[in-house]
């Protein structure tokens, strides 16, 4: 007994000690049927009211003298605006999120690699709001969809032009980068420029240093060390 309460139980816990941080979805797409319900997240958010004491105060003076009305009219009202702001921003994290969905359903139904390129005046535009106003709503907000959980702010893409005058969005690029390295002869791992050209073959035309950009960027060696060694 006293040398099993001398072990540790999370042995990997002496190499380091940063802590796990779970995400929480704010709001779920799910799909039901030929269409996509969009349900907000409330768990944890506060239900806020304002208390019938003050507002007797105001209405029945319970003899409390003008200035004290005064003092609590004007707190009345900033409790009043607050609650009517944090449900006003909750109403526009919905509709930017239904905007995402109505633009974004190839994504839904087939993964990253039919991301559309979209950049926040889209959605702006869309939902007839001001482009600072989707940029905060969007900020360390996350969805969870069919395809996964993903920040809000993953489905803003630059475009890509491909070799037909179309365009694509980077980050269907950059998994298709993953998909092809992934299948890849770990004997003979694809090098950029080989990779370069299978995506020519997808009709994706980009550069080398920007096959080897997106590859970095998502934490892939270069082939020359992801070859498996004899």
């Amino acid at each position: 007994m006293s040398v099993i309460r001398g072990l540790e139980p999370k042995p990997g816990r002496i190499y380091s000690d940063e802590r796990t941080v779970y995400i929480t979805p704010d709001i779920y797409v799910i799909k039901a049927g030929d269409k996509y319900d969009i349900m907000q997240n409330e768990d944890g958010l506060p239900k806020l009211r304002i208390s019938a004491y003050y507002k007797n105060i105001l209405n029945n003076g319970n003899g409390a003298s003008k200035d004290v009305k005064a003092y609590v009219q004007e707190k009345l009202r900033s409790a009043a605006w607050l609650i009517k702001s944090i449900h006003q921003r909750q109403r526009t994290i919905y509709r930017v999120t239904e905007s995402i969905v109505r633009l974004q359903r190839d994504f839904l139904e087939n993964g990253i690699t039919h991301l559309k390129p979209l950049v926040l005046r889209n959605v702006a535009e869309d939902i007839e709001m001001h482009e600072s106003t989707v940029s905060r709503v969007t900020t360390n907000k996350y969805v969870h969809t069919p395809q996964g959980l993903f920040e809000l702010k993953f489905f803003f893409n630059s475009p890509i032009n491909r070799m037909d005058g179309d365009s694509i969005a980077s980050e269907s690029v950059k998994e298709h980068i993953r998909i092809n390295i992934k299948s890849e002869d770990m004997n003979k791992p694809y090098s950029d420029q080989a990779i370069v050209e299978i995506l020519e073959n997808l009709n994706i035309k980009i550069a080398r240093r920007t096959v080897a950009k997106y590859r970095e960027s998502m934490g892939i060696l270069p082939s020359r060390k992801r070859k498996k060694p004899c």
